[in-house]
């Protein structure tokens, strides 16, 4: 049901308490002074402290634990005990932010009464505290393709433990994405899960924005570590991390335990850390600017996200998700993707990925004509290497002879409509009106060949030599 640390100087009080508690279903832990109080915070926090007002042979007393207790772990709720009370004592502890306080001898009956209730405010403030560092950011995974099966086969895998995950992939191609779902699929989805963007926070401000602050002037201000206690730790693009703060954090993954800036207290968490990056890191640590140790301690289940490329026969679904949350977060229209504007969609290159397809979608709905099917002439998709590469064809097809100009135009057409359906030799037949024993032998041919990439079929010229 919940740990509680119980302090008092006198040893009956203390196991007293404990047989009655644990009867109830709690487990609990014993400390007499200050200093073992500290030393039980320190290794494990509990749920709540039940806290003894005055404390023999102690460095602090109980107000003075009070006061420290709630400057470095706020969440931690405390029912103070006295068999010296008054109204001022009382109203002291209260004020330093004691849940309650209890005068001895004390009904038992009165004390569980106020433990069930401090434990279920402390329950209830930790479920806020966790919406709050939430976002609405989907963990959906949408696709059919070869390449998304094989990347949600092994999202699913990972789901189950606590072991680190390095999500590799082009930016845009839904990293953040894959890493929410292992969240939202796990033993911790009821926990937060906080993302550390780390190309937008600036060098000398990661290591608070990380570990906390703890001063006079400004208090004790919680770090993106602290608020991730119980859940998962997203390091965004790690690459981008100060080589100085990757020190630091190689030893809270070591050590589970940090100091806040301006702090001299260990703080415990438990969190799962996934990372994402778009560079090979092998090369940033030829480079030195990654450290080799942390990326052992993150790269331990490797996982490639594949690009929009790899899954073009995926965009279909995803534009239909897209237009569909467009239309419940802005209100956009909800309209469908006509024929030629899904061609056109599944045969243009993305270096953006999947943020750049979404991106294109809702200026199309935005700036479009409002009604019917969206044609292709909505989706404005500026391309200056499609362009390029369709001018230098056009050239290339008008010093041909019209045989020769026939033969190019059928190689670059089919490779770009099986590439278009993943691979999938019978769509590609369907679409291009051709039976597929057919379209097998054109593609002999034409000297075109499938094979796999990136968990897909994509289909290129065969590369032949000769002997010189």
């Amino acid at each position: 049901m919940g740990d509680i640390l119980i302090v008092d100087d006198e040893k009956d009080i203390r196991e007293l308490v404990s047989d009655i508690l644990e009867d109830e279903g709690y487990s609990t832990r014993l400390a007499a002074d200050s200093d073992q109080t500290f030393d039980a915070i320190n290794a494990e926090a509990p749920k709540l402290i039940i806290l003894d007002i005055w404390l023999k042979e102690s460095k602090l007393d109980g107000i003075d634990i009070l006061k420290h207790v709630r400057q470095n772990n706020p969440d931690i709720p405390i029912v103070i005990i006295s068999g010296h009370g008054n109204i001022e004592i009382a109203v002291a502890a209260i004020k330093q932010g004691a849940y309650d306080f209890i005068e001895k001898p004390f009904n038992i009956d009165q004390l569980m009464v106020v433990i069930s209730r401090a434990m279920e405010t402390s329950r209830l403030r930790l479920e806020n505290a966790a919406l709050r560092v939430k976002d609405v950011a989907s963990s959906v995974m949408i696709g059919k393709s070869t390449a998304f099966k094989s990347l949600k086969q092994q999202l699913d895998k990972v789901t189950v433990g606590n072991s680190r995950v390095m999500l590799t992939g082009p930016s845009g191609a839904g990293k953040e994405v894959a890493a929410r779902y292992i969240h939202s699929s796990s033993e911790r989805a009821s926990g937060a899960f906080v993302c550390v963007n780390s190309a937008s926070i600036s060098a000398d401000k990661m290591e608070e924005v990380l570990f906390g602050v703890e001063s006079k002037e400004r208090g004790m201000e919680m770090g993106l570590l602290e608020q991730a206690h119980g859940g998962v730790l997203f390091f965004d693009e790690v690459a981008d991390m100060p080589l100085g703060t990757q020190s630091k954090i190689l030893r809270v993954l070591v050590e589970q335990q940090f100091t806040r800036v301006g702090g001299k207290d260990k703080v415990r968490v438990d969190m799962r850390v996934i990372s994402s990056t778009n560079r090979d890191l092998m090369v940033e640590i030829d480079a030195g600017n990654f450290r080799e140790e942390l990326f052992h301690r993150l790269n331990v289940v490797p996982i490639t996200v594949p690009s929009l490329e790899a899954r073009r026969d995926d965009i279909p679904l995803i534009a239909e998700h897209f237009i569909e949350e467009l239309n419940k977060t802005q209100g956009l229209s909800k309209r469908k993707l006509g024929d030629k504007a899904l061609a056109h969609l599944q045969t243009r290159d993305w270096p953006g990925n999947v943020r750049q397809l979404r991106n294109v979608l809702e200026r199309s709905l935005i700036l479009g004509n409002g009604s019917g099917d969206i044609d292709a002439t909505e989706l404005q998709i500026k391309d200056a290497n499609a362009e390029n590469e369709a001018s230098a064809i056009g050239g290339n097809l008008i010093g041909l002879p019209l045989r020769e100009a026939r033969e190019l135009f059928e190689r670059d057409y089919l490779v770009t409509q099986i590439n278009r359906f993943g691979g999938n030799i019978s769509k590609t037949a369907h679409f291009v009106g051709m039976e597929r024993s057919a379209l097998h032998r054109k593609l002999k041919t034409l000297n075109v060949v499938t094979s796999s990439a990136s968990g897909a079929r994509v289909a290129k010229l065969e590369q032949t030599g000769t002997d010189g």
